[in-house]
């Protein structure tokens, strides 16, 4: 039952669905991706991952190694609706693509094995979800596949989600056995008995009538409790109707209070019809999730401070930089876009928008917001993966691609030059392991340092510095996969002879025990003004490291939290806020090995000023100096990094890779047995898994696999195996 991708859609927004696939590594959510693709008409040909020609894993890397690395993203029209789609990735190194992927979605299909459940990186992209907001619905792949279980499956989303399923289908069959599902909400049997692209629509089969009749009470009961209407309507009439149901399973898939849960086999193509029906029902549409907010900023020129460019823009009187705006889901408003990707190919930069209001058209001019500068839309592409097709228009709810901006880069706002706001730019996580990269041949030097810079602007979580010691050229990233394919990419796209050295985890350093009462003093006089500051501080640890709280006006972040307990003005507030900002310019170095320092609560309690020569400089300088000072003399707790690890092994392999994991300084926390294999879980510091995968696979004489989920920082030993950490 597949549609014409080219058939007309409504014009109304209500039609958009701007979705994501979210999933653990290998299960199967490229191949979900690819049968709807198949389904909607949008391909003539199913795409297989381990032939290496699907659609959205185009890249080289991804074929040659079977996994999604990069996001991509594809549209298609399904019951007249056009639904945006993102296939992200589901290696835990590759974390920063689905971020930025869901920062733009309004909803999203999460993938489960049957067998497995709920895996780790299942677990953390979810978790990712519920940060920005984003509803979902459940899709548990694989029944097809020897010991999968849906029930089991339904029960780890349950425990480990945190969430309220709610099933709406019943598979018919097991395993191989495995032909379709009965739809729980309209009482009918879907079986894909004969030819994969059609499926059949008939009665509930008699040897599940009691079962799904059970199965539609449980359904009924978990929706009743949750939803008024519902509730109203079971008590009043003792069951719930379709009509009803529908709705009620809407509005809880929107509002997060529950997730509805599908199955199937996106290999066998079972399950995908059900499944885009599911989307169109159940998800939002841009009109249905709140207004995207900003700030005001980034105007160019005229009276910015002034009413007469705030009443010409349909702004406010109190809209000024930084006050807080909305703006709907609405072709006619001012423009505003997102750039949540950026790529450089052959022909230029390709600059990956989410239209969140308001139209461009090829030519128009916007605002890059942040950086207060002027951009012009050369083309705008329709994109399919790695292919594009160039359209005249893009509005509100549309996820596109634009060529000719020159320097906006990823997180930039777009907008209307009369109408500016910057948009809450996705955020990138701190790099865990670093190497060393240099050029084989001196006189490919330069052609690195341009290729490591494109690298950087195309993917935010990559860092590139320089070491001050070693003048090495530092590339630093989310796991030991992800600089591999950042490195072969340079080989591959460049030509370059590219060396690289040992991977190094990143460190840090935070306060055991700390001090109180130290005072400094900060006094210099070379001729004219001079400066002089003299403050008291408290440092001791932070005992919650996400603590974000403030303390007297003053501001902290994850890690660090700063607060001021001075009375009577012995130190104006101007004052407290520029030793706050020294206290965190000494944070950049620890004193243990240079590694950033967190985990601290610094309080400022007194302190003297001079008439004439403190200054905000010279506080500022006092609380650098004065917190290195402090962190000398406080005992310091070297941290590393460290993952949950889930290794999935033989049976008669289990002993040794228990005995490796403890070498390697491994927690083991549990074992889970699974059809003659075992599931060991331990917490592992991230520098011993350097080349696990290699001893993995000799110790299980290649059937042994593993994944990891980071999980933060933990003490290191006083001397590690390796020495101590370099700087």
């Amino acid at each position: 039952m597949r549609t014409n991708p080219h058939r007309r859609i409504t014009d109304s927004l209500t039609g958009v669905r701007n979705l994501g696939i979210l999933a653990h590594v290998d299960a199967g959510k490229t191949t979900v991706t690819e049968r709807i693709l198949y389904v909607t008409g949008a391909t003539y040909k199913r795409g297989e991952v381990h032939e290496g020609t699907t659609v959205t894993d185009f890249d080289s890397q991804e074929r040659d190694r079977g996994i999604t690395i990069f996001a991509a993203a594809v549209s298609c029209v399904w019951n007249d609706h056009r639904i945006h789609l993102i296939d992200t990735p589901g290696h835990v190194d590759f974390s920063d693509e689905v971020e930025r992927s869901l920062r733009v979605l309004d909803g999203a299909i999460a993938v489960f094995d049957a067998v497995a459940g709920v895996e780790p990186q299942s677990e953390s992209v979810w978790r990712q979800a519920d940060r920005h907001g984003v509803p979902r619905i459940a899709f548990v792949n694989k029944l097809d596949r020897a010991g999968a279980d849906l029930d089991a499956a339904v029960a780890s989303i349950r425990e480990r989600l945190r969430v309220v399923p709610l099933v709406v289908q019943l598979p018919i069959g097991r395993e191989d056995g495995f032909t379709g599902v009965v739809d729980l909400v309209r009482m009918r049997s879907l079986v894909w008995a004969g030819g994969r692209d059609t499926f059949e629509e008939g009665p509930v089969p008699d040897v599940l009538r009691e079962e799904a009749g059970r199965r539609r009470r449980l359904l009924e009961e978990a929706v009743a409790e949750l939803h008024p209407v519902a509730f109203e309507e079971f008590c009043a009439e003792s069951e719930i109707s379709a009509p009803t149901l529908d709705a009620a399973l809407r509005d809880l898939t929107r509002t997060g209070e529950g997730v509805v849960v599908l199955c199937g086999s996106a290999y066998r193509d079972r399950g995908i019809e059900p499944l885009l029906d599911a989307v169109v029902a159940y998800l939002p549409s841009p009109l249905d999730v709140p207004p995207v907010r900003g700030t005001r900023g980034g105007s160019l020129g005229g009276s910015r401070n002034g009413a007469p460019d705030d009443a010409r823009n349909g702004l406010s009187d109190g809209s000024r930089d930084g006050a807080v705006l909305e703006r709907a889901a609405d072709p006619a408003a001012p423009f505003a876009a997102l750039v949540f990707k950026v790529n450089s190919t052959a022909t230029g930069r390709l600059s990956y928008l989410r239209v969140y209001s308001g139209t461009i058209r090829k030519g128009d001019t916007v605002l890059d917001a942040g950086a207060r500068r002027t951009e012009r839309i050369g083309r705008i592409l329709h994109v399919q993966a790695d292919r594009n097709t160039e359209v005249d228009l893009a509005v509100a709810g549309d996820i596109v691609a634009v060529v000719g901006l020159k320097s906006a880069c990823t997180g930039a706002t777009l907008c209307a030059p009369e109408a500016p706001i910057v948009l809450e730019p996705p955020t990138a996580a701190d790099p865990v392991v670093s190497v060393a990269v240099e050029a084989r041949r001196g006189v490919d030097t330069g052609r690195l340092a341009s290729a490591l810079a494109r690298l950087v602007e195309e993917d935010p979580s990559l860092v590139v510095r320089t070491d001050p010691e070693t003048g090495q050229t530092l590339l630093s990233g989310m796991g030991e996969l992800h600089l591999e394919v950042a490195v072969e990419k340079i080989r591959r796209t460049q030509g370059l002879d590219v060396g690289v050295g040992r991977p190094q985890v990143a460190y840090r350093e935070t306060v055991g025990r700390g001090v109180s009462g130290l005072l400094y003093r900060h006094v210099k006089q070379d001729g004219g003004a001079g400066q002089f500051a003299h403050v008291v501080l408290d440092v001791e640890p932070l005992e919650d490291l996400a603590d974000t709280g403030t303390g007297s006006g003053d501001g902290g972040t994850a890690g660090f939290v700063f607060r001021s307990t001075v009375v009577g003005g012995r130190v104006p507030r101007e004052y407290v806020r520029a030793v706050e900002a020294g206290c965190r310019d000494a944070l950049a170095e620890g004193p243990l090995g240079g590694h950033p320092v967190t985990g601290l609560l610094v309080t400022l309690t007194d302190g003297a000023t001079h008439p004439k020569d403190s200054s905000e400089m010279a506080f500022r300088a006092a609380g650098r100096f004065a917190l290195r000072e402090a962190l000398r003399a406080s005992a310091m707790v070297l941290l590393e990094p460290v993952v949950e690890v889930a290794v999935t092994v033989p049976d008669d392999a289990a002993g040794g890779v228990l005995g490796d994991l403890s070498a390697r300084r491994g927690r083991v926390s549990g074992s889970t047995a699974r059809a003659g294999t075992v599931v060991i879980t331990a917490t592992v510091p991230l520098a011993e898994l350097f080349g696990y995968a290699t001893r993995l696979r000799s110790r299980t004489q290649g059937r042994g696999t593993f994944t990891t989920r980071a999980t933060g920082y933990a003490p290191a030993p006083s001397a590690l195996p390796n020495g101590t950490p370099p700087r």
